[in-house]
Formats: structure tokens, sequence, C-alpha cells
């Protein structure tokens, strides 16, 4: 409390005003000053074949859970970037990453070593390296080729909405969610845009 009230003090002083000899004054100040959020704590994972996915696109994270004794908690999260536009996926091409609900859940058909895989992102930069050492494909019917890949030339945009409609990761959250979490078969839910 006491670095509290001085961290008052202080920017009251830098920007022109009077700090009051009170301490009781002081402390009813920095009372006013909402309290940082409590740390996320993750829970421990006991049964990886439980697990699946949750993708927000209006958050842009990627959250792992598991089935617990019939208690859904949460394992791990990541911020993401998805398609750059809102909205369910319609047609190839239009930059937009499908959406699915908890009953029809889509799921990762295959896990495949990417990381010498090139995209050309029309930027004039050519094709580069871009997918990060791994692409969980989606099983995401009446749509091919959409996946959760790394970020590599492209971390900046992680978080956010920039992809052609994969999800995409920080490289070494990829890297992370593969080896601890994701398995072929694993059941990913990508919520709607609100």
């Amino acid at each position: 409390m006491k670095k509290i009230i001085f961290a008052v003090l202080v920017i009251l002083t830098a920007c022109g005003g009077k700090a009051n000899n009170n301490p009781d004054a002081n402390a009813a100040l920095a009372d006013t000053i909402p309290p940082a959020p409590a740390p996320l704590v993750f829970a421990e994972m006991q049964n990886r074949d439980q697990c699946f996915i949750v993708i927000s696109k209006p958050e842009c994270y990627l959250s792992v859970y598991e089935d617990q004794q019939g208690d859904t908690v949460l394992l791990a999260r990541y911020p993401v970037c998805v398609g750059k536009n809102l909205g369910q996926k319609e047609k190839t091409g239009d930059m937009k990453t499908p959406e699915c609900d908890y009953e029809n859940p889509f799921s990762i058909s295959q896990i495949q070593p990417a990381s010498t895989w090139v995209h050309d992102f029309a930027d004039g930069r050519g094709p580069i390296l871009a997918y990060g050492n791994w692409f969980m494909r989606l099983s995401t019917p009446g749509f091919k080729g959409i996946g959760i890949h790394g970020s590599t030339n492209n971390e900046e945009s992680v978080p956010g909405r920039g992809s052609e409609g994969c999800v995409r990761l920080l490289n070494d959250d990829l890297d992370e969610l593969k080896e601890q979490y994701a398995f072929v078969g694993m059941k990913v839910v990508i919520e709607a845009d609100r």
C-alpha cells in the first residue's frame, strides 16, 4: 500500500498537483485506484485425450481446455491472428476464418512439419517462410487449406486480424501447443464474430 501511495504522490507532483501531507487523505486517494487483475491460473493437464481447443475470433485468443471429471478447466491461452474480414467463411479467398459451434466442432486432421513452407503474401517480398514449424490442418467441411500455424515473418500480426483465413500463432506458442496439447482428432471450436 505504501508503494501505491508513493506512486500516486509522484504522479500528482509530476502533473503539477500538490501532495497532501495528510496520510489518511493519501490513503483514501490510493484506495480509489482499482487493483490489478489477478493473474490467470491455469490447471494442470490430466489426460491429453480430453483436451480441446476454443478459438475466439472476437478476442483473438486460442484457449486449450480439458474435461476433467465433468468440469471444463483452462490449461493454456495464446494470442492469435485470424481472418482479416469479419464473419463466416463463404468462399475461397474471402479472407474469413470459418466458424463452428460446440455441437459441430472442427478437428485437427493432420499435424505436418512446415518449417520449409513458403507463401507469397502479394506484398512484394515474394515467396517467404511463413508457417512456423507446424501446420495443424483442420477438418472444415466445405473448405480446404485451413489450419493453425506459426507466424514466421509476420509475428507482429499476432494478436490481430490479418490472415487469409487460417489461425496464426507466435512460433514459440505454436511449438508449445504442438508439444504439450495438440493431437490428430482433437476437437477445435472457432467461435463466431459478434
